[in-house]
């Protein structure tokens, strides 16, 4: 049977899409897939109905969505407290924790295929960015969606959030002419935050990871040097005066004694990892406390105080777009290009063999 669905004083028609074939069967509705965390290290894709838009909100069809693979493997696993939001700051997020089944995701892509009354024309067949999880459609208000600038694709416009935290890290570690600065953690943040790096007048920018291609990659990027957190090389690299400051990007709080370890006198260990629930035992016994070191601690939703009075989260996201345009990430950084339909193997081969995937993208 045909069945019409119902929205505001609006009707819609619709036709089921078996998203496992490629044509559609006449007679029911049209269903959209999304990705879940069915329970800690279970993720599968489901199928609901297409929703309608609401008055303020418009439909999107998505491209592709990027994988997170530090916060989204800190739910997956069921690393994250249960105490706050999953992102207090993303409206489809805001009102959730990590209770299971849970939605997650926060770098979609897709284009405007659907008009709210009360949305201006403008916004119909737009290619747009959105902080949302991973769906094949979705609703949203358009108040919250970011247009792609021109010159800039899907793919390269789902490193959004990730550039902007690599922006926002290189601007709370605040680089100065003739540092030395480590990168400890070489996934995607440590590679564009490394990237941006590299491209200031420093006298050294280092990188730091376990991962051969991962070194490999940060040299490519610009890196001065690159190292195994276990070389005794590092240390020796760095000399008496040691780092003028470390960022610790790689999500292990064991690192963070490296970060101490590392840092010279009055340098800033700034953290940009998020541990969830893992808890960080930190060495503060001798070399910290001597040498007047500062912990900073980094987080992309807000800007420093002490910036607040010129720069805005606006002008921040007016910069990140920029790089991605100056440096297209997805040219370099993508390791695997999978159908949404693949989310449990994917986010097994995330968790397991990190070494393998850098950066995957969802495809729709």
């Amino acid at each position: 049977m045909v069945l019409a669905v119902e929205a505001g004083n609006r009707w819609r028609i619709s036709v089921l899409l078996n998203w496992n074939t490629s044509q559609p069967s006449e007679g029911v509705v049209e269903e959209k897939r999304f990705v879940q965390f069915r329970c800690p290290r279970s993720a599968e894709t489901k199928a609901e109905p297409i929703p309608i838009p609401s008055h303020n909100q418009v439909l999107v069809k998505s491209v592709c969505s990027a994988v997170s693979a530090g916060t989204e493997l800190l739910v997956y696993r069921g690393e994250l407290p249960t105490s706050i939001p999953l992102d207090a700051t993303i409206d489809e997020l805001a009102d959730q924790t990590e209770s299971f089944p849970v939605r997650y995701g926060y770098a979609a892509v897709g284009h405007v295929v659907e008009l709210g009354q009360d949305v201006d024309p403008k916004w119909l067949n737009q290619l747009v960015f959105a902080f949302h999880p991973h769906e094949s459609h979705f609703c949203i208000s358009s108040g919250t969606l970011i247009p792609v600038p021109a010159g800039i694709s899907a793919e390269d416009a789902a490193f959004l959030p990730n550039m902007e935290t690599a922006v926002s890290l290189v601007m709370d570690s605040r680089p100065m002419i003739g540092e030395t600065i480590v990168v400890l953690g070489l996934g995607i943040v440590g590679q564009l935050t490394l990237k941006l790096l590299s491209n200031m007048p420093l006298a050294n920018c280092i990188g730091v990871d376990g991962i051969p291609s991962r070194r490999n990659l940060a040299l490519k990027n610009g890196a001065s040097a690159v190292y195994d957190p276990s070389d005794p090389a590092l240390g020796t690299a760095l000399g008496k005066l040691g780092a003028d400051a470390v960022l610790e990007l790689s999500g292990n709080p064991k690192a963070l004694d490296l970060a101490v370890k590392l840092a010279g006198y009055n340098g800033r260990i700034v953290i940009g990892s998020w541990y969830g629930t893992k808890q960080a035992s930190v060495d503060f016994g001798g070399h910290f406390h001597r040498s007047n070191i500062q912990l900073v601690a980094s987080q992309v939703s807000r800007l420093h105080p002490s910036l607040t009075g010129r720069w805005t989260k606006a002008r921040r996201l007016d910069v990140a777009w920029q790089m991605i345009k100056r440096d297209r990430p997805s040219e370099k950084y993508v390791t695997h290009r999978s159908d949404a339909g693949e989310a449990k193997a994917i986010y097994k081969l995330i968790d397991e063999r990190p070494d393998e995937a850098l950066q995957v993208i969802f495809t729709y």
